[in-house]
């Protein structure tokens, strides 16, 4: 019997902090496909560092080695959740911690991180600030991460200063590119890079498809999703309304750029776009908006054990659920009709 032949597809890995983990189960997934070559990804934020994860471990040793070190990423991501870098004395004193965070939580009218963010800048700490995710990014092998070989790997990021959206690739991404991807205002301090400041990719794209249009990349986009669409409950507490007002500005970009790949495809079934003038993508999207809606908007910024494992969990489960019904799809037709889901 022949081998099966190979898909190329791109992926488009949407930031979310610790909700990233559900991405890391969908990838874990996918790379069990082994007849699928991802050609390129696109990734803000947590896509980013599984972006870079994913790509590097293509480089190093195939499918398995890519599984290996995205566990290693989320390993790593839990332990700075779980508050496992802090000095050995404070050790003791971390359950009472987590119980007073929880007693806040329950007792304010507004989230602590909200609370925080109104109240804290990160520059208050001035030179001593550190980026947590320093030490993180700058474990990558950023020769492979950086290789002509294997995916394409493109990183988005927002110049501060101007608003506009960049896109880091090949050499460009560095432990600076990285961090700036995943850098949340109110959380982090803007990471300069040539003299620029920026910021989370996810303001001007969340993550950015238009690198992924080039002619010789493949015609199906696979995009990974982690902020909730659409949710049922009219947001009514402080909390519930500033949080969806993040996942409504950090999903955006994104469907901006599906309503343009939607006019495309209107366009070419018009006969007004002749074939091979502009790409006709086939969209793919996984996703648990069921699961992502339980789930506060705080969880984001807490990544402990428990919730990478939970999420996790739910994006291998996603991923099974999707290729069980739209597997046969790639290659072939988009498995997202464009014009109900979105517009």
């Amino acid at each position: 019997m022949s081998a099966r032949a190979r898909r190329q597809v791109s992926l488009a890995l949407q930031g979310g902090g610790a909700h990233g983990a559900f991405t890391w189960g969908v990838l874990d997934r996918l790379l069990a496909e082994t007849d699928i070559e991802i050609a390129a990804i696109s990734g803000t934020s947590a896509g980013a560092l599984n972006g870079a994860a994913l790509k590097a471990g293509l480089v190093s040793g195939g499918h398995e080695a890519a599984r290996a070190r995205l566990a290693v990423l989320w390993q790593k991501i839990g332990e700075i959740g779980d508050l496992q870098g802090i000095a050995p004395w404070f050790q003791p004193f971390v359950p009472m911690l987590r119980l007073m965070q929880q007693n806040t939580a329950a007792m304010l009218p507004v989230s602590p991180a909200q609370l925080a963010s109104q109240l804290y800048s990160p520059y208050a700490w001035g030179q001593l600030w550190q980026n947590p995710l320093g030490p993180v990014v700058r474990e990558f092998d950023f020769s492979e991460v950086c290789a002509a070989a294997g995916p394409q790997l493109f990183v988005g990021a927002t110049n501060v200063r101007s608003g506009k959206a960049r896109i880091f690739r090949e050499a460009e991404i560095t432990p600076e590119a990285l961090m700036a991807s995943a850098c949340l205002p109110s959380v982090f301090q803007a990471v300069e890079i040539g003299g620029e400041a920026y910021w989370d990719g996810g303001f001007t794209g969340n993550p950015p498809l238009w690198p992924l249009y080039s002619a010789g990349l493949p015609d199906d986009l696979v995009i990974v999703h982690v902020n909730p669409l659409h949710r049922d409950c009219l947001p009514q507490s402080p909390v519930e309304i500033q949080e969806r007002m993040s996942e409504i500005s950090f999903n955006a970009s994104l469907l901006s750029e599906l309503r343009s790949i939607a006019f495309v495809k209107r366009l070419r079934a018009a006969g007004q776009i002749a074939p091979g003038q502009m790409k006709d993508v086939r969209v793919h999207l996984i996703h648990d908006d069921p699961l992502m809606n339980s789930l506060s908007g705080a969880s984001k910024l807490q990544p402990g054990k428990a919730l990478i494992e939970r999420l996790f969990s739910a994006g291998q489960a996603a991923g099974e659920a999707f290729f069980a019904r739209h597997g046969a799809k790639i290659g072939h037709e988009p498995s997202v009709n464009l014009g109900e889901l979105f517009l």
